[in-house]
């Protein structure tokens, strides 16, 4: 198993933990009360690392930086098993710290319990949709244009941020570590199971219906 890869999601998924979490932070202390000036800081901050991290670590290890999407690549058989899941032990591990980390830089309390509450029908729904989105994206421009794929991921993660109910988590890594922080990223951790089937849900119909329009395998970066 590749130690480089193995560092790059490890890494890729703090970072992008900690600007989620602390961007989330930040953006609520400044905003005086008004969610939706909290919730552009928060997008904006996200799919502006996203961009940074997809382009930097690609090379490394495709930066997935989600199990859902190493769950597509592993569907697709372009990634071997025991490499995909080294991925989703080292994103979620990464995530997790990440979490912690914007906590340490706020001067909060390291280790907390979300009590945000975030469930029923139509963000179990919207996970679905956010991660579909996501994954048929990536696994479509890897076909078309590989290049584009730092600005495709930041695009479709912002714009979850502001046309799903559930703000688009659309990463099972991510919905675990946010269930860590009582702050403005966070979820309650009983909401988390059902997050993380809806995300699985999405990224397998995206995969199913990407094979009935697309014939060539994704790329790994």
């Amino acid at each position: 198993m590749n130690k480089q890869s193995l560092l790059s999601e490890c890494l890729g998924s703090f970072l992008l933990s900690a600007t989620v979490v602390g961007s989330g932070i930040m953006a609520s202390s400044l905003a005086n009360g008004n969610g939706g000036i909290a919730l552009l800081g928060n997008s904006l901050a996200t799919g502006a690392i996203l961009f940074v991290l997809v382009k930097t670590l690609g090379p490394v290890s495709g930066a997935h930086l989600n199990p859902a999407v190493t769950a597509a690549f592993l569907l697709e058989r372009s990634l071997p098993i025991r490499e995909g899941i080294g991925y989703i032990v080292a994103q979620i591990t990464g995530c997790v710290l990440g979490v912690f980390f914007a906590h340490l830089m706020y001067d909060q309390t390291i280790l907390q319990t979300s009590n945000t509450s975030r469930s029923g029908v139509g963000q179990f729904v919207s996970e679905i949709a956010a991660t579909f989105t996501l994954v048929f994206a990536i696994v479509a421009t890897l076909r078309i244009k590989p290049n584009a794929i730092a600005a495709v991921v930041a695009l479709v993660i912002t714009a979850g941020y502001w046309w799903t109910a559930s703000t688009s988590f659309a990463n099972p890594a991510i919905s675990i570590a946010r269930a860590f922080t009582d702050t403005f990223a966070g979820i309650s951790p009983v909401d988390v199971p059902a997050f993380i089937l809806a995300q699985f849900l999405g990224a397998t119909l995206a995969v199913m219906v990407s094979r009935s329009l697309f014939s060539a395998a994704p790329h790994q970066s």
